[in-house]
């Protein structure tokens, strides 16, 4: 298998090497939601993921040696380079909006859509692949795959669940999750620039190949720092209806961590492996808190509370022949 530097593999490394401060402070806030885990697990156990699978199987065309091989190697690729296995299957399928996903809470598939691969460069479609890959090594394919059937499930009438204020808080800690991936992308391919490029072709389109990228890295510190509080607030709302986060704090997020020196070290050879013994890491009390209450806020304003909400999912459950019992999660 080719790497992207002869030699290079960055082997056993662990997700904690990599992972964003906002992805751990959501995550560690999104589970203190009752009875969510039970739920989403429930979820997948009755078939939903299955129903997803079957449609990508059945509507897109699955890749390989013998199907687009240079994609399928370099999609493998990524996962030789963060010394994962197995490879997950490769499906690409038609759509209008160019982007790729992951979902499968035990064996993980990806899906590509056809718009990236006419946008991007075969460099710049390998950072693709090793974002989609830092998001099984991470472990976020779980909460990552109920939100793809809270999603599908939302657009069918006379469903049982709360779950608009779930879909919400779920898409509020995806968006931190892909801070984490946008860091494995530079990890695998060694050029954080290659990835702030796919985002500014993401934002663009098949016209990002005449712009200017340090312009437009530029622009992420004035859609940062500037602006009135109302535009501000217009920036919060456009965020809570869109599972990334914009491209303009992505590269802002991406190029500050590099900056650090934590990215040249981990290439280094620097890193934590998933062999050591697990740390308890100290979550930043501030970070977790500003989650915990934009999670309480989601429920709020959808007229509910964190706990009725986990009342009603319990209730649910019982009804379709959980026995578990009402414990948390």
């Amino acid at each position: 298998m080719t790497l992207p530097v002869e030699g290079y593999q960055l082997k056993g490394i662990s997700s904690k090497a990599y992972e964003h401060p906002a992805d751990r402070a959501a995550t560690a806030s999104l589970q203190s939601i009752p009875y969510l885990d039970r739920v989403v697990r429930k979820l997948i156990e009755m078939g939903y993921e299955r129903a997803l699978r079957q449609a990508y199987l059945g509507s897109s065309v699955r890749l390989g040696e013998d199907q687009l091989p240079k994609v399928w190697r370099s999609h493998a690729r990524a996962y030789r380079t963060l010394d994962l296995e197995p490879i997950p299957d490769l499906y690409l399928t038609q759509f209008p909006v160019a982007n790729a996903s992951t979902i499968g809470a035990g064996r993980p598939i990806v899906v590509l859509q056809s718009g990236l691969v006419k946008l991007l460069d075969e460099e710049q479609l390998y950072a693709v692949f090793a974002h989609e890959a830092g998001h099984v090594l991470s472990d976020h394919v779980l909460y990552g795959t109920a939100l793809t059937i809270l999603t599908s499930l939302s657009r069918l009438p006379g469903i049982p669940l709360p779950l608009m204020p779930l879909r919400a808080a779920l898409m509020e800690w995806y968006r931190s999750a892909e801070l984490s991936c946008d860091r494995a992308a530079a990890l695998v391919t060694r050029d954080p620039l290659t990835v702030c490029r796919v985002l500014m072709v993401i934002a663009a389109g098949a016209e990002a190949k005449r712009l200017d990228l340090n312009v437009f890295m530029k622009q992420g510190e004035e859609y940062r720092e500037k602006g009135s509080g109302l535009e501000r607030l217009s920036r919060l709302l456009l965020d809570l209806n869109v599972t990334h986060p914009m491209p303009v704090r992505r590269i802002h997020e991406l190029m500050e961590w590099v900056g650090s020196g934590e990215y040249d070290r981990i290439v280094g050879g620097s890193y934590v492996t998933r062999d050591e013994p697990a740390r308890p890491r100290a979550e930043a009390g501030d970070a977790v808190a500003h989650y915990a209450e934009r999670f309480k806020n989601v429920f709020r304003d959808a007229g509910e509370s964190i706990g009725d909400v986990g009342k009603q999912l319990s209730d649910w459950l019982r009804a379709n022949g959980d026995d578990g019992e009402d414990g948390q999660q």
